[in-house]
Order: C-alpha cells, then structure tokens, then sequence
C-alpha cells in the first residue's frame, strides 16, 4: 500500500502540495479538550457583562423558535433583534452561502452555540482617502525590519488571530468550524490574507478577511510584535486603494481601527455602499506586493483638489 501511494504522488506532484496544505489545516483548526473547555465557560460568562446581558432575551427568543421551526433562508439585514444587531440563525456556512451573505452586509458571529447572522446598526469602515497614517508608524516601516506578503500563509494567520491577546479573555468566534469555512473561501479566491515577518522570518503579525468587488470585509488581524498588524493593515489598504477599492469593512470599532481612520456609518448608508460596490468586479488576479514598504509610508491619502472655473475639481489620488 505504501507503494501504491509513493507511485501516486510520483505521478501526481501537483497532489503533495495540497495534502501538505490539508494535513497542516487539521493539524491547526483544532481545539484541545481543555481550549473547548475554556471557550464554554467564557463564552457563557460573556453576555452575563452587564452591557451585553440586555441582548439575551432577543437571543433565547430566536433560538427557541429555531429549535421549532428552523428557518434556513438569510434574514433581511433591517430587521434585527437586539442592539448588537442579531437578525438570525446561520445554518449553512458553504461559501455560497457566505457569499451571498456578505453581499447583504451579513456575518456570522458566536463564540459558542448555534452561529448567527449579524447586522448591526452601525458598521465601522474606512474610505481610504480618510486613511490615518501615525508618524511614528511611517517610520517604523522605514526601518526595514519588516517584510509583508500576501496569501502565504492563510493557515497561520487565522490559528494566530484566533489566539489570546495580552489583558483580554480569551473569548473567540474564531472556531475549528470556522477556520474550516473560511480556508474554503480561501481556497474559492474570496479570502485574503495578509502577513508580517520579522527579520528572523516568523510570523509576527498579520490578519484576513473578504474580498468582494470593491469592497474588503476585515475579518481579523494579530500582533505579536508592537504595530506589526497597523504595517499590514497599512499595506493592504494602500493596495485596496491602488485597485480601485471604495472601502475596507472593520465591523465594530476597535481602537486600533480608530486610529487609522475608521470611522461609523448607519446600517442604510453601508448597505446602500454594498450596493454599488460588491457587484462591480474587483481584484481578479492574484494578491502580490506592488512596492515596498518605504513607498507606502510615504503614502498621503486623500485627493488633490484644484480650482476650475470656480468649481472644485478632484484629482487623481495621490501616494500611487
């Protein structure tokens, strides 16, 4: 048997690479006893927080009429049930479905339970001529310290988003079955990711998310050196940009979004955004670097405008 199988490979190379790839996602998209274990009693201990504790009934409300009538269709995205934007179950994560999903600014959240769909009230986004660039993060990307790639590896970069942060609980929605959906998206050309080596060459920071037309879903990102996902959060908007994104899709705020430009939108004008940016085709071909990082920390977002016949005419975008 073994000799069938070497033979197989022998003639097949083009197979070793992808059962490399499927042995490595088993290997991470997985939880230990004791990770499981931990998950339940955060996760459950998570909306007791008196600011979320309000959202429960909503919550026990649709999940019993989902335990009697199981509804399988997507929800409409204006019609939610609680404060934090819960409009639904999710039952199929396929990636048509997801798909279909984000086009209706839906995502699925949970971090134990049945997965839901959410939309909530405000979504936290980035125009990228509003795109904020510290001067101390300008000069760290000319230190040279850092590389960034694209797509090298997915795998890694959501294992370490799904990993714990220093003086926060260890509460994800980062799930085995959801590292799984997403390496399908992935695999389908919809997810991206984006990494950052240190000059040792380890993975240090980095994050993912979906691409749909001109519009970029951010679904997380990871820092295990200081700033390392602000330089490829960086990176990739300056990218997003240059490829004629209109904006980037943070969800909620953060203060590391924040602080580079994000900023609240209502429901309606994000999904009326959607509506003119996820059917018009986007980046197509593969995710490569087009510079170097000290060409984009010179980057000034924004558009030029200059006088003409009394009006305001906007120029080209600059920094490209």
């Amino acid at each position: 048997m073994a000799v069938v199988v070497e033979q197989n490979l022998m003639a097949s190379p083009s197979i070793v690479p992808e059962m490399a790839a499927d042995a490595r996602r088993a290997e991470l998209f997985r939880e230990t006893l004791s990770e499981r274990f931990e998950r339940l009693v955060l996760g459950l201990a998570w909306p007791l927080k008196p600011k979320r504790i309000g959202g429960l009934p909503a919550l026990a409300s649709l999940w019993l009429a989902d335990l009697i009538a199981p509804d399988y269709d997507l929800p409409d995205p204006h019609r939610t049930l609680n404060a934090d934007g819960l409009c639904g179950m999710a039952h199929d994560i396929s990636v048509a479905t997801l798909v279909t999903a984000y086009e209706r600014g839906l995502f699925t959240f949970a971090h134990i339970g049945p997965l839901k769909w959410m939309s909530p009230p405000e979504r936290c986004v980035l125009f990228f001529d509003e795109t904020h660039i510290s001067k101390s993060l300008r000069r760290q990307m000319r230190q040279g310290r850092y590389t960034v790639t694209f797509d090298r590896d997915f795998e890694g970069v959501i294992k370490a988003c799904a990993g714990r942060r220093d003086g926060k609980w260890h509460v994800t929605w980062i799930t085995p079955r959801i590292m799984h959906a997403y390496a399908e998206m992935f695999d389908a050309g919809y997810v991206h990711s984006f990494e950052v080596w240190n000059e040792a060459g380890e993975l240090v920071g980095g994050g993912y998310g979906v691409a749909l037309g001109r519009t970029f879903f951010t679904e997380s990102q990871f820092s295990r050196e200081p700033n390392t996902s602000k330089i490829g959060f960086t990176v990739l908007n300056w990218h997003l940009a240059k490829w004629g994104f209109r904006l980037n899709d943070g969800k909620w705020p953060t203060p590391t979004i924040l602080d580079m430009g994000f900023r609240s939108i209502p429901r309606a004008a994000f999904l009326a955004e959607l509506a003119g940016t996820t059917a018009t085709p986007g980046k197509e071909r593969a995710w490569e670097l087009e510079t170097d990082l000290k060409t984009i920390s010179n980057w000034q977002p924004g558009e030029v405008r200059t006088k003409k016949s009394g009006k305001d005419v906007a120029a080209e975008p600059m920094g490209f």
